[in-house]
C-alpha cells in the first residue's frame, strides 16, 4: 500500500466526492497556459518589489487555483498589463 501525504490525501477524498470537473475546452486551456509559459519564458532582468503580506497570500492563492506558480502568475499579469490587455473593471 502506498503511503499518501495530506495534500495527495485531500486530493483522493476530493475525487472520491465528485469535486472535480471536466476542461470544456482542453485544447484552449492548454493554449492559454501555454501563452502564460511563453510570456515568462525570456527572464532577462530581475525585479525586486515590496508587497503586503495578505496581497502576496493571496496572489499565491489564485496561483494555486490556477495551477501555476505565483511568480509565474505575477509575471503574466505584469505582462498582460504591459501589453494593455489587462484594464481595469468599471462597475
Amino acid at each position: 500500500m502506498v503511503r499518501m501525504d495530506r495534500e495527495e490525501e485531500d486530493l483522493a477524498v476530493s475525487f472520491e466526492r465528485d469535486e472535480w470537473k471536466p476542461v470544456a475546452d482542453m485544447e484552449g486551456e492548454r493554449n492559454r497556459y501555454r501563452q502564460y509559459a511563453q510570456g515568462t519564458f525570456k527572464k532577462d532582468k530581475r525585479v525586486n518589489i515590496r508587497m503586503s503580506g495578505r496581497d502576496l497570500n493571496a496572489i499565491k492563492k489564485r496561483a494555486l487555483e490556477e495551477g501555476l506558480p505565483y511568480q509565474t502568475l505575477m509575471a503574466s499579469v505584469l505582462h498582460k498589463y504591459a501589453d494593455g490587455r489587462l484594464v481595469e473593471k468599471r462597475d
